[in-house]
């Protein structure tokens, strides 16, 4: 799982859908970012840690880019926002669910044909409509985060 979004917090999934996704995974899950994901990722680790301990290793800020990368490449799937670690993914022909939020699919997604986008701008299952969705903000300008707070862990578990 790569639970960082370097842009801000318009492109991160909720903590806590990350963290009820890692439980519900029979895998153990390793944590990817950078040291300023450090934190995210510790929640995620304590959350579910707490019920399954060490089920979640929390690598956020602790390896190199490259073993990163390689770490990517030997996966067997990967859950991340619209990220540099989503192309990492891509490039690798990982099997991945990439989160899209104020960002759009349409411009930056991930080149891979193994990779499943969820962005409720184009989901017309998704009601009432997300009329503000591509915003492009670092933080939600309507205060409601909607485009990722209402994209469940098991939506995401179903298409992994």
């Amino acid at each position: 799982l790569a639970p960082g979004a370097e842009y801000g917090p318009a492109k991160r999934w909720p903590t806590a859908h990350f963290a009820a996704l890692a439980q519900q995974l029979a895998l153990p899950v390793l944590l990817l970012g950078s040291g300023k994901d450090a934190e995210v990722c510790a929640e995620i680790a304590a959350s579910v840690n707490a019920s399954r301990p060490g089920h979640c290793v929390d690598l956020a800020g602790k390896t190199s880019l490259d073993q990163a990368i390689a770490l990517i490449a030997s996966a067997r799937a990967m859950v991340s926002n619209d990220s540099g670690l989503m192309h990492v993914a891509a490039a690798f022909r990982v099997p991945q669910v990439a989160v899209f939020g104020s960002s759009s699919p349409l411009h930056t997604p991930p080149l891979n044909d193994l990779a499943t986008v969820l962005w409720l701008k184009n989901d017309p299952a998704y009601q009432p409509p997300l009329d503000c969705a591509p915003c492009y903000a670092r933080v939600c300008p309507l205060g409601h985060t909607r485009c990722l707070n209402d994209i469940s862990a098991e939506r995401v578990l179903s298409h992994l």
